[in-house]
């Protein structure tokens, strides 16, 4: 073994592979180095025992397993001499070959066996119990195998890693390398994830034209995706077409006629919005998922479920023995629900959604209903269990989510296996997305009662599309708003505060012995240090809260001194610091250490977990919170508990959580916390306006805290600010109601 510096090298036959993962090419092998025997570990895909191979990394001691070399580079080549190659057959490398037919094959063949095998399989029929049709898929397999490796090192030029390595050869096969060369842009495709940027300078080096067709064309799918992380389901064709000139620098008469020859082909979709003739474009996946909600959703419209009878008197029933008097608009509310079969619920904090939501499903169980409930996280889920005094999933739990090998999520429950149900009730409608909606009304059996409940006035879904307020704009589903606010809620300045800011008041600031506070500050060094001995020590000691379980800190913005990046790090250092007995893990420049609140950012399927009941699943959604309890370094794994359940990650799939003593605003949409403390600092301009402050207020259940400068909260109520969202649920509803 050469030691170069800290970067060791290693040259040998590989003797064993201990463990190997074929989703990502991660594997643990033993290199025959001739003097020695060296455990490798690392991304090293479409290795085999006896490939000579040639391997650069670092030196480390494993407290369990001792001397590794972690591998960040290797070279390897097929077996050449018959000793080598009778172990690299041996070992299994090649389907329907055991250890004695790789003795009589290398036997008969000797150095020459791989290249028998390869182009000129027929030979092999030489040896017993080898027939002209084995013979063809040893040969195949064989090819495939090496054609793994020449694309390895085709790939290595272009800087693609191992792991993109490997995404590319399940996607694209044995042609990978001659589709590459002809369009380097399908690396861009959604199952490899290669950005435009990247496929971008593959092009250069392949000398292909700047103004190309094929560049158009995956410049307009990379600006149709990337809005899609906007929000948008669709642009204006005209938007699109001067953003690809732009981004190109292709003419734009040129770019008018690839995306006309796109639309002929499907590879987007074209639709004329009836109300002004303007002309979007989506991409197919979009235009599906709208188009087919929207005629769903027309569907229960003309073909609602029963009426249920003698609803004003079970009304009067359930006030009777409940000692409650619904206000006329909860009484409305009901009604359409038990008599149109759809209801949009909304209105903001105590104005009684939830009062009216448990008569709802009170109503429908007297009479025989079944009623499922779910919500799109699992606090959310849990809070509407809490609420309702009934079990209530997450959406992806109700439709019985599996996963693919590409990490998509896939629905038992769709068509041809719909929900077993009566009512369908949905909580937290404005985090739901396009695609989501989709997923739903595809299980949504004919008959079935919709209700919707959420808050028109908070974000709209991280995901593309605009739900909640497309199906409220549309005007053509039943809809109420409750919009009085209750007197036992009226004594919480969180909610009366609340409605304050969603008109464009000013909040009440001044008010001492409640539970929305201002703690001015003037620089950003004072609020930091305020809101670390608000959640270290001032609430904790006054109140009994939790740093970790009941106090959430939120910010606009994830840079700048407040912003959670900075925030998280010194909260880490106050609440949960370095100590003997508590095991730490650096991740991406960042410390995780057992005790540490964490958030999942990425929707993982692939996560196993335990929940405290028994039940067994898998996946970890984007927006978890839980608390990291242990870091196992000996088998590298990490356990975090998530509400009730145990999730079990790989140091892989870690990298996906972080911090969470402090989070944006948008990622705590659809939870609720104990206590909630928000700096009001000078943020990012597009980030100070009212929609964002009026739902991190309402995210507070019993204790709200702005720190910082008032200035900036007036700047938040008086910027009403919508962000625009180009979708199409709204023109497909409105299109249906005309043809139908």
């Amino acid at each position: 073994m050469e030691n170069n510096s800290n970067v060791y090298e290693v040259t040998g036959i590989i003797d064993s592979i201990v463990y190997r993962n074929d989703s990502n090419g991660y594997t643990v092998l033993n290199i025959d180095a001739g003097e020695e025997l060296v455990c490798a570990v690392g991304t090293m895909p479409g290795v085999d025992v006896g490939d000579e191979i040639k391997a650069t990394g670092i030196l480390k001691n494993h407290q369990t397993y001792g001397e590794q070399l972690s591998v960040n580079y290797f070279e390897r080549c097929a077996p050449s001499s018959s000793a080598a190659i009778l172990k690299y057959l041996s070992g299994g490398a090649i389907k329907g070959i055991g250890q004695r037919t790789a003795a009589r094959i290398v036997e008969e063949f000797g150095d020459e066996t791989l290249d028998v095998m390869e182009n000129s399989p027929e030979l092999l029929t030489r040896i017993k119990g080898i027939t002209l049709d084995k013979a063809k898929k040893m040969s195949e397999d064989l090819k495939k195998t090496f054609g793994f490796r020449e694309l390895l090192l085709y790939l290595k030029k272009y800087d693609i890693t191992p792991e993109e390595s490997v995404r590319i050869w399940k996607y694209l096969g044995i042609d990978a390398e001659k589709l590459i060369e002809e369009n380097p842009y399908i690396l861009c495709e959604e199952e490899i994830g290669i950005s435009f940027k990247r496929a971008d300078s593959i092009a250069i080096m392949q000398d292909k034209a700047a103004d190309s067709d094929i560049r158009t064309r995956a410049a307009m799918i990379h600006i149709l995706n990337h809005n899609t992380q906007n929000g948008h389901t669709c642009l204006p064709k005209d938007k699109l077409s001067q953003t690809c000139s732009g981004f190109t620098g292709t003419e734009p008469e040129k770019i008018s006629n690839v995306l006309e020859a796109m639309i002929t082909d499907s590879s987007v979709i074209s639709d004329v919005r009836e109300s002004d003739g303007r002309e979007f474009i989506f991409l197919p996946a979009y235009h599906r998922a709208e188009t087919y909600s929207a005629a769903r959703l027309q569907m229960l419209l003309r073909f609602p479920p029963q009426i249920i009878s003698d609803i004003e008197g079970q009304i009067k029933a359930i006030e009777e023995t409940q000692n409650i008097k619904y206000a006329e608009l909860q009484k409305e509310a009901i009604f359409k629900a038990l008599t149109q079969g759809t209801l949009i619920l909304t209105g903001g904090p105590g104005t009684g959604k939830t009062t009216t939501l448990n008569a709802i499903i009170k109503i429908l169980k007297d009479n025989g209903e079944k009623v499922f409930l779910a919500a799109p996280t699992g606090r959310a889920a849990q809070r509407m269990s809490e609420l309702t005094g009934c079990e209530a999933k997450t959406i992806h739990r109700l439709l019985e989510v599996e996963w693919t090998s590409t990490d998509r999520p896939v629905f038992k429950k769709n068509e041809q296996n719909t929900l077993s149900c009566d009512a369908l009730i949905l909580d937290e409608v404005s985090m739901i997305d396009a695609i989501l909606l989709e997923s739903v009304m595809k299980a949504f059996p004919l008959g079935c009662r919709l209700i919707l409940v959420g808050d028109s006035d908070q974000l709209p879904s991280v995901g593309a599309g605009n739900v909640l307020g497309d199906l409220i704009s549309s005007g053509i589903l039943p809809t109420v708003t409750l919009n009085e606010i209750f007197r036992q809620s009226m004594q919480s300045l969180i909610v009366t505060n609340a409605h304050k800011i969603n008109k464009g008041e000013t909040p009440v600031i001044d008010v001492k012995n409640n539970d929305f506070f201002f703690l001015r500050c003037t620089s950003n060094q004072i609020m930091s240090n305020t809101i670390i001995e608000l959640c270290k020590t001032r609430l904790p000691r006054t109140y009994g809260y939790s740093p970790t379980e009941d106090i959430q800190v939120l910010s606009p913005s994830r840079k700048g001194d407040l912003g959670t990046f900075e925030l998280n790090k010194a909260l880490q250092e106050a609440i949960n610091p370095k100590a003997d007995g508590k095991t730490e893990i650096i991740i991406n420049q960042r410390i995780l250490r057992e005790g540490d609140k964490v958030m999942q950012y990425k929707n993982n399927y692939n996560i196993p977990w335990t929940r405290s009941d028994g039940v067994i699943g898998e996946g970890i959604f984007n927006g978890d919170i839980g608390t990291l309890i242990e870091v196992n370094k000996s088998n590298q794994k990490i356990k975090i508990r998530f509400e009730d359940k145990i999730a079990t990650y790989t140091y892989e799939d870690i990298i996906d959580v972080d911090l969470a003593y402090c989070s944006t605003i948008h990622k705590s949409q659809g939870n609720e916390f104990e206590a909630v403390i928000i700096p009001m600092y000078n943020a990012p301009p597009q980030l100070l306006y009212r929609n964002l402050l009026y739902t991190a207020v309402t995210r507070a259940k019993k204790l709200l805290i702005l720190v910082g400068k008032p200035e900036i909260m007036e700047r938040m109520v008086s910027n009403n600010k919508r962000t625009l969202r180009y979708s199409g649920l709204k023109e497909f509803l409105l299109k249906g109601i005309e043809k139908g």
